[in-house]
């Protein structure tokens, strides 16, 4: 019979890691109502990639395309939070990598009050749907800049935009963003 491992006091400090995925690779954490994820074919060869954005309508692509725009964040740093009446944002990540934060707001909603947070990437899921209610908030774990496009299901109103905004920081939503960024620096300058 072997001897209990001996550790020194760093332990007392240390949290136990809990799962976050089954044995398949399935994650274990909620999803809001209504959030779609999806991951187009990418097609590789010795000449380069091509993965279909949009091609038809499909179990993603359920409403019709109405209208479209590209836009970025710059590296390591965030945009949001927005919340839509009216319209679904339907997302693609063209370059780099995003975390996409969301909160439901929806007072009827099966998962009202939930925080789900995507991962969206080349490697991982490329595409996310969020429903109109659905505060969200991207931000880029990249050293440069993420260029994204959205499909929103309605055309943007320009002299009276369907959008609602809170600081990245807010308090309203339960979830400290500063957490997502893999090094935090304190006033002090020290890393955390």
């Amino acid at each position: 019979m072997t001897s209990p491992l001996e550790l020194d006091e760093t332990v007392t400090r240390a949290l136990a890691d809990v799962q976050t995925v089954t044995a398949t690779g399935r994650s274990i954490a909620q999803v809001i109502d209504g959030v779609k994820l999806h991951s187009p074919v990418n097609h590789v060869d010795h000449r380069g990639r091509v993965y279909e954005i949009y091609p038809g309508d499909n179990e993603y692509w359920t409403d019709p395309v109405v209208y479209c725009y590209g836009w970025s964040v710059r590296a390591l740093t965030t945009k949001g939070w927005g919340l839509h009446y009216e319209k679904t944002d339907r997302y693609t990540l063209i370059h780099g990598e995003v975390m996409v934060v969301l909160f439901d707001a929806r007072v009827n909603s099966p998962t009202h009050g939930i925080v789900q947070k995507v991962s969206v990437s080349t490697e991982s899921w490329r595409q996310v749907t969020i429903p109109a209610g659905v505060w969200h908030l991207t931000v880029n774990l990249g050293e440069s800049e993420a260029f994204l496009i959205n499909h929103p299901t309605t055309v943007y109103r320009h002299e009276k935009p369907d959008r609602l905004l809170l600081p990245w920081n807010t308090s309203a939503i339960p979830i400290d963003i500063r957490e997502l960024f893999p090094i935090q620096l304190k006033s002090d300058g020290e890393c955390h």
